[in-house]
């Protein structure tokens, strides 16, 4: 099965903004841009969230992905579609949602804990998988479970991983995370928003050259 490959990106983190409203969407994402952030996700369960998807994917410069989290049915899909979304970002394993975004051209990352739903999600189709709440499984958790995944996969941890735990991850091979709350609150300015991203993609390039 074709899989819609993740970008190669500098930093392959995707900003979760759960709680955005229209009215700060260009500000927050234009501050997390110009920081060094190519993924963008607005949760489907924030104010307005295709209005805010539509604004910031028609802005974006080529190379950034515009997408949404909290996508749980085919309709989502199509509405995430129609406002330029190029992200699917699910917190469950629906291999007809998974198929629906693969079928327009989307990156998909299906939420997953188990190999049982790792393996569905790879089936489907999906680009990768967000390893969910990662805190709980831990680094070693998500390894155990990838050694049994196919090798192409994208494997993303999210959940309690931030600037101070990378290192923990990426000793272990994995390099791609999402950033929710540590990176945005609702209600945080750009600027806030914009130190944070700073502090964070700095602490990834520490962790990385550690690791080397």
């Amino acid at each position: 099965m074709n899989r819609i490959p993740f970008p190669d990106m500098r930093y392959p983190l995707v900003a979760i903004l759960r709680g955005l409203k229209p009215d700060e969407a260009e500000g927050v994402v234009d501050q997390l841009i110009e920081t060094g952030f190519t993924a963008i996700e607005i949760p489907l369960n924030s104010p307005d969230p295709f209005r805010s998807i539509e604004m910031v994917a028609r802005r974006a410069p080529e190379g950034v992905l515009i997408g949404a989290g909290t996508v749980l049915t085919v309709e989502d899909v199509a509405r995430l579609d129609a406002a330029g979304g190029r992200l699917m970002v699910s917190p469950n394993v629906e291999p007809e949602v998974i198929i629906a975004a693969r079928e327009k051209g989307m990156v998909t990352l299906p939420g997953v804990f188990t190999p049982t739903e790792a393996l569905a999600a790879a089936r489907a189709g999906a680009t990768g998988l967000k390893f969910f709440p990662a805190n709980v499984l831990g680094p070693a958790g998500i390894s155990a479970i990838r050694a049994v995944l196919p090798p192409d996969l994208l494997i993303a941890a999210v959940g309690g991983v931030g600037d101070e735990n990378f290192g923990d991850y990426i000793r272990t091979g994995i390099t791609a995370f999402g950033l929710g709350s540590s990176l945005y609150k609702p209600g945080m300015t750009a600027e806030a928003v914009r130190a944070r991203a700073v502090k964070t993609l700095a602490a990834y390039d520490a962790a990385l050259e550690r690791k080397a």
